[in-house]
């Protein structure tokens, strides 16, 4: 199983790949959608390649209030 820290370099990498934002401009503690720039709808895309990569179903319950990547990857950790 990776680390909360590997899940979460995952997750920046995953997220910078989609936006096309260098990588190292992002860090665990960023607002995903001030950072990126993105709306919900973006988001829910971003989501969505994130249970793909990991094999897993994020329920909306557990994303509510979620904004950073961070508690993100937490979330997405505890799944694994």
């Amino acid at each position: 199983m990776p680390t909360i820290q590997e899940v979460t370099d995952e997750v920046l990498q995953l997220a910078a790949g989609q936006f096309k934002v260098p990588r190292a401009e992002l860090s665990a503690g960023d607002d995903f959608f001030k950072k990126l720039g993105i709306d919900s709808l973006q988001a829910l895309a971003l989501l969505s390649h994130i249970e793909n990569h990991f094999h897993i179903e994020l329920p909306d319950y557990e994303l509510q209030g979620v904004t950073d990547f961070r508690t993100l990857a937490a979330r997405i950790h505890a799944r694994l």
